[in-house]
C-alpha cells in the first residue's frame, strides 16, 4: 500500500433530515461533510502474505494492519483503497467513564533497585466534556460508516455512561432500522447485552451493575449472519427428559392460554445447541486468566469471537479503530478473517504486535490451527508520522519545556505564557489534529470582562494575543477563533508542530550499544533514559539492563527501510530476553529495535563485515 503524493479529499453525503425523526443534539455541533488523506509510513513487516479471492473475483495477496496513530487521520488514510471494503466493525471506544486507565509497570526479574521499582503509567484518560465526547465519536461513526461494506455490520460497545447518547448518533449515521418486527430499513439491529458475571464492590441505593452493552448496526437492509449456537447449560438439559416415536429428545413445557387454562407444549431439543441470545454470559477476566494481558479495558476473546463469528465470513475484512490490547485482531486472526487495527497508544500497538507474534509461534509449535486458513502475516505502520509524543498525557510539559513557554499550572483557560502571548495547546491530549470542535470549550472559558475592559482601555489593541500550538489542524482554526471572538481584536496565530517546528526535540532517547563477538550478535547495554527517569534509576545502578526491556527485534538483512525481523524476543512477564543471538551466514545490515517498559523503543544498527 503505497503513499502518493498529491493531496486527495473525500466528501461524504449528508444525512437528509426525515420529519418527525429525532436528531441528538449538543452545543458546538459541527456537520462532518469531508475529510482529507493522511499519509502512513511502514515501520515493521511481520511474515508472508496470504492470497485470497475478495467479492469481485479478484486474486490478490494480504497483509494484516496495524496503525500506530489518531484514528480519525487513520481512517482518512483507509478511505482511498477501503472505502466500502470493511465486512465487520467492533470498537470498544472510550465510555467518558470519567477515569484515567493506568497500567502498572514492574522490573522484570527478582532484584529490586529501591522503592521506585514499581509505578503506574498512564495509557489513556477517559475524562472528557459533554459536546467535546459527542462530536468526537459523531465523526468517527461517520467514517466508520464510509468504510463499512453494503452488507457490514457494526457493533459499538459502551455501557450506562453514554449508551442513549450513542444510540441516538448511530440512528442518525445509520438508520433507525428494525422496529418491531420491520427489518426491511438499514440500522439498528439489536442491542446485546454482555453480563460480566462480575459483581464488584456492593452498591448502595442502586441496583447492582453487572453489564455492558453492545449496540448492533448494519449498513443496509442486507447484513451477513450466521447463527451461532451454545451448549444448553445443565439445568436445562435435564428438561429434555422425553422422547418421541422418532426418539427425538423433548420438554414438556408448562404453558397458559389466554383464557386462563393450562397445556403442556412440546420444546425438541436441538442437538446444535441453543441459539445465541441477545443476553451473553461471558465471564470476565480473573487476575489469574493466562488470557490477561494486565492491559486496561480488555474483553474476553470468547465475547468478540461470538460477534465475529455470526456476523462474518472466513477472508472477511474485520476493523477495530480503538484496539487497545488487540483483542479483536487476535480472534480474526484465529478465525480465518483479514484485519486492520489502530490505536493512539502505543502501548496498545506493541501489546497487540506481541500478542499476535505469540499467536503465530504457538500456531507454528503445535499447528493446533490450519494454516492454510490463517492470515498470519501483519505490518505495522505509522500515520502522519504519528510517532513524537509516546505518551500523550504527558505531552503538554514536554511541549511547554521544548518550547520555552512559561507554564500555567492552575489556569483552566492557557496552557501558559510567552513573550507577551498566551499560549494554548490543543487538544489537551496534543497527539492527534485539533479541530473546530475542540475550540468550543475554550471559547466558552474565555474571560470576557478582561477583554471588554482592555477594549474599552485601548480600543485599538488586540485584546487577546494568542498562540495555538497544535500537531496537525483542521483548516481555517485560526480564522474561527476570530470568528467565535468577532466583538473583538484578536491577534491568533497556529503553530503546527508538525510543519512549523520539525527541529524541535521532544523525549529523552534511549542509548544502547550493539557488537559483533564471535558471530554472535550481542546487546552491550541498554539505558531507556525516560523509564529510568521514572524509575529514579542512575546509569551506574543499571546491574542488569535486561530488567528494563519489554522485547528485543533484529532483523539480520535489513532494507534501509522496513524492519523485517527473523528473531523476535518477547519472554514471558517475569522472564528476561536473552540479549546474545546467533547471527545467520547469509547477514548483511543488521538492525536492532530494543523495547522497554514503558512500549519505547531504540534501533539500533550495525554491519556483518
Amino acid at each position: 500500500m503505497s503513499d502518493r503524493n498529491e493531496q486527495i479529499s473525500f466528501e461524504f453525503e449528508p444525512k437528509k433530515t426525515i420529519k418527525g425523526y429525532p436528531e441528538l443534539h449538543w452545543t458546538g455541533k459541527r456537520p462532518f461533510k469531508s475529510t482529507v488523506y493522511y499519509p502512513a509510513q511502514l515501520k515493521e513487516g511481520h511474515g508472508e502474505g496470504k492470497s485470497f479471492t475478495d467479492k469481485n473475483g479478484k486474486t490478490s495477496t494480504w497483509l494484516n494492519k496495524i496503525f500506530w496513530g489518531d484514528n480519525l487521520q487513520v481512517m482518512s488514510h483507509l478511505l482511498r483503497d477501503f472505502r466500502g471494503a470493511v465486512d465487520l466493525i467492533y470498537i470498544d471506544p472510550p465510555f467518558d467513564s470519567k477515569a484515567d486507565y493506568k497500567k502498572k509497570i514492574q522490573l522484570k526479574g527478582q532484584t529490586v533497585y529501591n522503592d521506585n521499582s514499581t509505578f503506574e503509567e498512564k495509557q489513556y484518560g477517559d475524562i472528557w466534556t459533554n459536546d467535546e465526547y459527542l462530536q468526537f465519536m459523531y465523526e468517527r461513526l461517520i467514517l466508520l460508516r464510509e468504510l463499512l461494506s453494503d452488507k457490514g455490520s457494526i457493533y459499538l460497545h459502551c455501557d450506562y455512561h453514554k449508551t442513549h447518547h450513542l444510540r441516538m448518533i448511530l440512528d442518525e449515521i445509520f438508520g433507525e432500522g428494525c422496529i418491531g418486527q420491520d427489518k426491511s430499513k438499514a440500522g439498528f439491529r439489536g442491542e446485546i447485552i454482555w453480563d460480566k458475571g462480575f459483581r464488584g464492590t456492593e452498591s448502595k441505593n442502586i441496583y447492582q451493575r453487572t453489564h455492558d452493552t453492545i449496540l448492533w448496526y448494519s449498513k443496509s437492509n442486507e447484513w451477513t449472519w450466521n447463527q451461532i449456537y451454545e451448549e444448553y447449560a445443565d439445568k436445562k438439559m435435564s428438561r429434555y427428559n422425553q422422547v418421541d416415536e422418532e426418539g427425538k429428545r423433548y420438554a414438556l413445557i408448562k404453558r397458559v392460554r389466554t383464557d386462563g387454562s393450562i397445556y403442556y407444549g412440546k420444546t425438541y431439543f436441538n442437538e446444535q445447541g441453543k441459539k445465541i441470545e441477545d443476553v451473553i454470559f461471558v465471564p470476565i477476566m480473573a487476575s489469574t486468566d493466562t488470557e490477561r494481558l494486565d492491559y486496561p479495558t480488555q474483553k474476553p476473546e470468547a465475547l468478540i469471537e461470538r460477534i465475529i463469528k455470526a456476523s462474518s465470513n472466513e477472508d472477511d475484512l474485520v476493523f477495530d479503530c480503538f484496539m487497545g490490547s488487540g483483542t479483536t485482531q487476535a480472534v480474526a486472526m484465529k478465525l480465518g478473517r483479514r484485519f486492520i487495527g489502530a490505536d493512539i497508544n502505543l502501548g496498545a500497538v506493541h501489546t497487540t504486535t506481541k500478542r499476535l507474534l505469540k499467536i503465530v509461534e504457538e500456531n507454528n509449535n503445535s499447528t493446533l490451527l490450519d494454516d492454510k486458513a490463517l492470515y498470519t502475516g501483519f505490518e505495522v505502520y505509522n500515520v502522519n508520522n504519528y510517532d513524537i509524543f509516546r505518551n500523550p498525557l504527558e505531552a503538554r510539559s514536554i511541549l511547554l519545556q521544548a518550547l520555552e513557554v512559561e507554564p500555567y499550572e492552575s489556569s483552566n483557560v492557557y496552557d501558559g505564557e510567552k513573550d507577551g502571548r498566551m499560549v494554548k495547546i490543543m487538544p489537551a491530549d496534543v497527539n492527534r489534529i485539533a479541530t473546530k470542535a475542540d475550540l468550543n470549550g475554550f471559547i466558552a472559558n474565555l474571560p470576557y470582562k478582561v477583554f471588554e475592559r482592555r477594549k474599552e482601555e485601548n480600543p485599538n489593541e488586540p485584546v487577546l494575543k494568542l498562540t495555538i500550538v497544535c500537531m496537525g489542524h483542521e483548516a481555517d482554526l485560526g480564522a474561527e477563533i476570530k470568528r467565535a471572538l468577532s466583538s473583538y481584536k484578536v491577534d491568533v496565530e497556529v503553530v503546527d508542530i508538525l510543519t512549523d517546528r520539525k527541529d524541535l526535540q521532544f523525549k529523552r532517547d534511549a542509548q544502547g550499544e550493539i557488537a559483533i563477538e564471535g558471530g554472535k550478535l550481542v546487546i552491550k547495554n541498554f539505558y531507556p533514559l525516560n523509564l529510568m527517569q521514572k524509575l529514579s534509576m542512575q546509569r551506574e545502578n543499571v546491574d542488569e539492563w535486561r530488567q528494563l526491556v519489554e522485547s528485543i527485534m533484529v532483523d539480520f538483512n535489513y532494507d534501509g527501510a522496513v524492519l523485517s525481523p527473523t528473531v523476535i524476543d518477547t519472554p514471558n512477564k517475569n522472564d528476561l530476553v536473552k540479549g546474545v543471538y546467533d547471527i545467520p551466514a547469509d547477514a548483511g545490515k543488521i538492525k536492532v529495535k530494543i523495547t522497554d517498559l514503558l512500549s519505547e523503543s531504540l534501533e539500533l544498527e550495525t554491519e556483518v563485515k
